[in-house]
């Protein structure tokens, strides 16, 4: 007997979305109310104080160079992680022999946290962005070669062997069809290397640097600023659930493209 779930539709999953987020704020707040009872400072990390802190930034436009400071960062270090792990992907994905001799030291460092390289990082290429550039592509690099690898294990061959029957050179195999086919992958892969990026940002600009989010939540911490700190988290995460959602929607245009190999 087979059972057919209807889904929901978008004004549903809109309200049901809305609804969860709402119940979460509702905990928070009786979170905050629990914790005035012990601490005497709790009542600044309560929902009105929090966005009312958060609208007087935004009105003040105090946190506008810090943000785009943090956007630009993310979108470097992805960037460059796409450099690095896209062409990797396809080689290991292509052969054996590179899979093989590349797996065990691959899942070696992929399994490093990349916030333990950050005295080192900070040692190589000093103060400043070049450091925080290397941790989040570091960071963002892995799920991208995976993601990628496994594309192009997934590829149909008769496509490959049609190419190759057609004379087809490397360039038009690769621009015609292995990119084309592997691309759902890769746009996969960014979504996760997003979330990594995000997670990662936040500690790596506390290296030092003078802007972007992290470093304003030490400048938040020092002033003894609780309500803003708790509003920074909160474009936090209001940003990071919007870059998520930004590589879902680039993913489900692909995947839902007429013309997609």
């Amino acid at each position: 007997m087979h059972t057919n779930f209807k889904q929901p539709g978008l004004s549903a999953r809109f309200s049901l979305g809305v609804g969860g987020l709402l119940m979460l704020v509702a905990l928070w707040s009786l979170g905050t109310h629990w914790l005035e009872a012990n601490v005497s400072l709790a009542s600044l990390l309560s929902p009105a104080q929090t966005f009312s802190s958060l609208y007087e930034l935004l009105v003040q436009n105090q946190l506008t160079l810090h943000t785009l400071t943090s956007l630009k960062r993310v979108l470097v270090g992805l960037g460059l992680a796409l450099l690095i792990g896209v062409p990797v992907g396809l080689a290991i994905g292509a052969s054996r022999a590179i899979e093989n001799s590349t797996s065990s030291a691959f899942q070696f460092l992929r399994m490093i946290s990349p916030l333990s390289w950050m005295p080192i990082a900070v040692m190589v290429f000093g103060i400043g962005d070049a450091p925080i550039y290397f941790l989040l592509s570091f960071a963002a690099v892995w799920p991208i070669i995976l993601n990628t690898a496994s594309g192009v294990k997934q590829l149909d061959p008769r496509w490959l062997m049609l190419a190759k029957s057609l004379s087809a050179t490397r360039k038009e195999v690769l621009l015609k069809i292995i990119l084309p086919g592997v691309l759902g992958h890769i746009l996969t892969g960014v979504r996760l290397a997003i979330g990594v990026i995000w997670i990662v940002l936040v500690p790596c600009e506390m290296l030092g640097v003078s802007s972007g989010l992290g470093y304003f939540i030490l400048d938040t911490r020092d002033r003894l600023a609780y309500s803003e700190l708790m509003a920074v988290i909160v474009l936090i995460g209001a940003l990071g659930f919007i870059l998520d959602g930004l590589a879902q929607k680039l993913y489900q245009h692909w995947a839902h493209s007429p013309g997609k190999a």
